[in-house]
């Protein structure tokens, strides 16, 4: 099975040479041109010209700005392929020659920057030329392909959005849905492990309420700033006291808002927290824990209203299904040399990508792709200074685009060439 499947994924490859220009250029217009989450207009336009011009077809509009080809290519199994679009109210510092200047308005209505700080840009251009490979080369496949560019992964809204606006009853049910992301890691090596790869995540906003003063009669306030800090220092001991070490959960304060002006205590604090957990059991207990900690700080501060706990977003657990896992890593290794093939464990980032496979009922299989420049790499690793390098949704993150953007192209085909591989294909 594995000379079939790597000789059928070299037929369905053998143009990418000359597709490579096309792609690197897509990939330079969409990271100079990135779109805030659910605004994916221009870049839901540029995918679904390519599938057009591949033969694809083409559906708009799905969940707000989903796409969706379908080609369908004889008898055979239906593989979904999915790509996220979404770019990230970041001002990108990367100095490139194609760095974002974009500012746009985001759900507030607050004018941010936006660059393509998670790489979004690059799997854009990685499912672009997949589909358009298989759809070049149909003689070394059969089966059907559903290719969707997914919006609003960063906000936890797009997949969801799309199931809602009826992705699972408009297109054939697919017996396995891949993915892929580009993080920091060798250009040109793949990664991935079964069961658990990327975290759950919960975002809360916390309002803690107080009484206001002047800030030279402290007495006659209820600090909200002070309940605030409390909250946030007790907040850190969860996952150092309440989480066993052979557990893994990670509680991030990402916003700490109180006040104007230095001489006058505000009557409110605001606190955003991200929570990233591995398990169900863990992460009610990391809720719970916050509740008590956050209803405790106010209470010992004689807060005249409880506080106010809304969720943000959630993003589910994304488990990598074993066999299907398997097939991909036999597939992988039989088309890529050994040492470009890496196991790697569960990664704390979160993905909305697990909700297709789970409403769906059917396997998934998520891995990475390095996009870090492997000379870069090896010096960092060498110094044990790996956590230097700029990470997604860092305002440096740009990964290299050779090898990377072919890495990710292959990896795509060689995936999908598993279920879809033509029996009759060149032994």
């Amino acid at each position: 099975m594995s000379t079939r499947s790597e000789n059928a994924s070299e037929a369905v490859l053998k143009n990418l040479d000359q597709l490579i220009p096309t792609l690197e250029a897509l990939y330079k217009q969409v990271h100079a041109h990135p779109e805030l989450s659910m605004q994916e207009t221009q870049t839901a336009h540029l995918a679904a010209e390519r599938l057009r011009a591949a033969g694809y077809d083409v559906t708009t509009g799905i969940g707000q700005t989903g796409v969706v080809g379908l080609l369908r290519n004889g008898d055979g199994p239906t593989v979904m392929l999915r790509a996220d679009m979404d770019a990230l109210p970041v001002e990108e510092a990367t100095g490139l020659d194609y760095a974002s200047k974009v500012t746009a308005k985001d759900q507030t209505g607050q004018i941010v920057p936006v660059g393509h700080m998670c790489g979004h840009d690059m799997h854009v251009a990685w499912l672009a030329g997949a589909a358009t490979l298989f759809a070049q080369q149909r003689d070394a496949w059969k089966g059907t392909l559903i290719v969707v560019f997914q919006p609003g992964e960063e906000t936890a809204q797009g997949a969801q959005a799309m199931i809602n606006d009826g992705l699972l009853k408009r297109f054939p049910k697919p017996v396995v849905v891949l993915g892929q992301h580009v993080m920091v890691g060798p250009a040109g090596t793949v990664a991935g492990s079964a069961g658990p790869i990327t975290s759950a995540a919960d975002s809360l906003q916390i309002r803690l309420f107080g009484r206001g003063a002047h800030g030279s009669m402290p007495q006659a306030s209820i600090d909200p700033v002070v309940m605030a800090a409390a909250t946030v220092m007790r907040l850190q001991t969860i996952v150092s006291r309440e989480v066993a070490a052979a557990e893994a959960a990670v509680v991030t304060i990402g916003v700490l808002q109180a006040g104007t002006k230095e001489n006058v205590i505000p009557d409110e604090a605001v606190i955003k927290l991200n929570v990233r957990t591995f398990d169900e059991a863990v992460r009610s207990r990391v809720l719970s824990a916050i509740e008590r900690i956050v209803n405790a700080e106010a209470a010992a501060s004689g807060a005249p209203r409880a506080p106010e706990i809304t969720p943000l977003d959630r993003y589910p657990l994304n488990v990598n299904d074993a066999p299907a896992s398997q097939r991909i890593a036999s597939a992988f290794r039989a088309y890529f040399t050994p040492d470009r093939v890496r196991h790697t464990g569960p990664a704390p980032a979160s993905e909305d990508f697990g909700c297709f496979g789970v409403q769906w009922h059917v396997p998934s299989v998520f891995w990475f792709v390095g996009g870090t420049d492997p000379a870069t790499y090896a010096k960092a690793q060498q110094a044990g200074r790996i956590n230097d390098l700029p990470v997604n949704h860092s305002p440096l993150f740009a990964p290299v685009i050779h090898p990377t953007l072919r890495t990710g192209v292959e990896a795509l085909v060689v995936a999908a060439q598993a279920w879809v591989a033509a029996l009759g294909a060149p032994q």
